[in-house]
């Protein structure tokens, strides 16, 4: 296609946005309305799996060790326990490093522990984290068969649930993330469709004066693209500078201020990107399988 052409049809598409204002602005609408529902679910399941993945990270076991082990015991405890497969990180708490731990725990009432440090009740201990938090009880059955240990913590029962809870929300969100997003294809779709079907006549007409089929499409093409684009421009510009607000309101405390949410670069481009290729995507097939309908005359 010669670069003349291209233009002429990109001229072409540009004037008849114009020309069909009110159909214009309801694929539009229906564009940025059903992308903005779209963007705020993909924030949220962003989000929600961020916050699920920050607290499966925090899962550890705590590993005590026998009051009787000496130095040469808890040094070989310590290589056997990073010698254990899926071990991500093995670090030494030693009991005095505990007893300050637990000091500063229990806030201002730390004080009711001041003269234990010569009879430190706290044994030595290991923090161990696994590669992959799921994997955290497999690891402290394991660890659990080691000589020199008393105890070996990590949560147990809870943190089964824990798992099964996070994995839960991720497939409800994928599911319904997956389906809202073929909701709004269709949607979309259909909305540009009844755009096109509204100026069948001019298609049959210039069909019938022996324009080619790629001729007839290329306009509307180009409609279809800037309707899904413009459409999608839209909400992202709403959704970047609410998050944008939201994200401050965090730093401050009034909103979840247990939890971080995810800094808005990259996951504004991310979140961006997906709904202007959704956008363009939806525009250009449902006006390109619009105008087939009518090609056959």
């Amino acid at each position: 296609m010669k670069i003349r052409t291209l233009g002429r049809h990109v001229r072409e598409g540009m004037k008849n946005l114009g020309r069909n204002g009110w159909m214009t602005f309801a694929s539009i609408s229906a564009v940025t309305i059903t992308l903005f529902i779209l963007g705020v679910f993909l924030l949220l399941a962003f989000n929600v799996n961020y916050i699920a993945q920050t607290i499966e990270k925090q899962v550890e076991i705590r590993v005590f060790v026998d009051l009787l082990a000496d130095k040469p015991a808890i040094e070989q405890l310590e290589a056997k326990l990073k010698t254990l497969p899926k071990v991500e990180s093995v670090q030494f708490v030693s009991k005095d490093q505990g007893l300050v731990n637990f000091r500063k725990s229990m806030g201002e009432k730390g004080y009711l522990l001041d003269g234990m440090e010569k009879e430190n009740p706290f044994p030595d201990s290991f923090v161990v984290k696994t590669k992959q938090p799921q994997d955290t009880a497999e690891v402290a059955q394991a660890i659990k068969k080691i000589p020199s240990i008393t105890d070996v913590n990590y949560g147990e029962g809870t943190v089964e649930k824990l798992f099964v809870t996070t994995r839960t929300v991720r497939d409800i969100g994928i599911v319904f993330i997956v389906g809202l997003a073929f909701t709004a294809m269709f949607l979309i779709a259909n909305t540009i469709k009844l755009t096109i079907v509204a100026r069948r006549r001019e298609i049959e007409i210039m069909k019938l004066v022996g324009a080619t089929n790629w001729f007839i499409r290329w306009p509307f093409f180009v409609e279809g693209l800037m309707m899904g684009m413009v459409g999608a421009l839209i909400p992202i510009l709403i959704l970047g500078f609410g998050y944008h607000y939201l994200l401050s309101l965090v730093t401050n405390g009034s909103v979840i201020p247990f939890f971080k949410l995810l800094p808005l670069f990259p996951l504004g481009y991310q979140v961006a990107l997906l709904l202007l290729a959704i956008g363009a995507f939806i525009g250009i097939w449902g006006s390109m399988v619009s105008v087939r309908r009518f090609l056959r005359v």
